[in-house]
């Protein structure tokens, strides 16, 4: 069975779940890697080392920013000429369109959000989440080849074998972009929340410190969010601690305690990290939606009665400004740092 897997980057960084796609090809047979873009020798080198029996490479001044026409296309015409049975794709906002319009070339469908793939005789049975996390659904597609686009960390990834080698194969580009990219600007630093193994978030909870006096002339908003920053302190230094990233609930970032970068959650990002701990989050379905899929789940909050609670392997009841600054402590001398 032959199954191509497309590896999303973007400005020489890859998207760690190519990797996972492209392990789950392995399972089924043979993976066939599909890279495009401007001097992506290196990618299609990794691509190889992560276990591709094939990389087909577009290398051309027209894909090398990402326009979905030419690499929407450039797919259609390499699946359309090597039938694969099964295309694999990151979830990413890129490959999404990319997925979507490609699909229309090809005559086919898209499983989107897969966080199990099964293949029975010939036909593909994917499991998804539906209901906003509440339940699991089974459900095919009828088209070929299949496409479907994989949760990131639902899938386990591969072992790099440096210095691999295999096939890489150079195709054209096909079609016509109708757009051009003028550039490009970052409004904040990269908070990459949706391939970090640990997450460590806050909620309203982390601005509730009295013992905290905030500095002269300031409203009482003002302290709030004061407060709140020095909450989101403590939370920090468990995150780099644990070597993992920074979350946060809709209401802290609504509070403006935090960038909405940070926001785990229905309307934010959607996690799948290996440990979870949530410090003064009171569990609203908003935010379980995006974190119920966390393999460990630590909830920390003084209201006994919190809905985290339900949700969490481990819960701790108590104050997060004395149980937090403990942790960081104890991790500390854990892992001898």
């Amino acid at each position: 069975m032959k199954t191509f897997v497309y590896i999303d980057h973007f400005q020489g960084g890859i998207q760690p779940a190519s990797w996972e796609a492209l392990g789950l090809a392995k399972s089924f047979g043979t993976a066939v890697a599909l890279v495009f873009g401007a001097g992506v020798d290196d990618v299609a080198k990794a691509a190889v080392e992560y276990g591709a029996d094939e990389v087909l490479v577009a290398d051309d001044a027209s894909l090398a920013d990402y326009r979905p026409e030419v690499y929407a296309s450039t797919l259609s015409a390499l699946a359309s000429s090597h039938n694969p049975e099964l295309i694999l794709f990151p979830t990413t906002a890129r490959t999404r369109e990319m997925a979507a319009m490609a699909a229309v070339d090809l005559n086919t469908g898209v499983l989107t959000d897969v966080s199990g793939l099964e293949a029975n005789g010939g036909t593909f049975i994917a499991t998804r989440p539906i209901y906003e996390g509440k339940l699991l659904e089974k459900t095919t597609c009828s088209g070929k080849p299949v496409m479907a686009t994989i949760r990131g960390r639902a899938f386990p990834k591969p072992q790099r074998e440096e210095g691999r080698s295999g096939t890489i194969t150079k195709v054209e580009a096909k079609g016509e972009a109708k757009s051009t990219v003028e550039g490009y600007s970052a409004s904040e630093s990269a908070v990459n929340l949706g391939d970090a193994s640990v997450i460590v978030s806050g909620g309203r909870g982390v601005s509730n410190n009295p013992a905290l006096t905030p500095p002269d002339g300031m409203d009482e908003k003002q302290a709030e969010i004061w407060r709140a920053q020095q909450g989101f302190a403590l939370i920090t230094n468990l995150a780099q601690v644990l070597g993992g990233a920074v979350g946060a609930s809709r209401a802290a970032v609504d509070g403006g305690y935090i960038t909405y970068a940070h926001q785990v959650g229905q309307t934010g990002k959607v996690v799948s990290p290996d440990l979870y701990i949530a410090c003064g989050i009171s569990g609203a379905i908003q935010h379980l939606v995006g974190m119920r899929n966390a393999k460990v789940i630590v909830a920390i909050n003084k209201d006994a009665d919190a809905p985290i609670f339900k949700a969490a392997r481990y819960g701790v009841v108590g104050d997060l400004f004395q149980i937090v600054p403990a942790l960081t402590e104890a991790f500390k001398k854990k892992l001898g740092k």
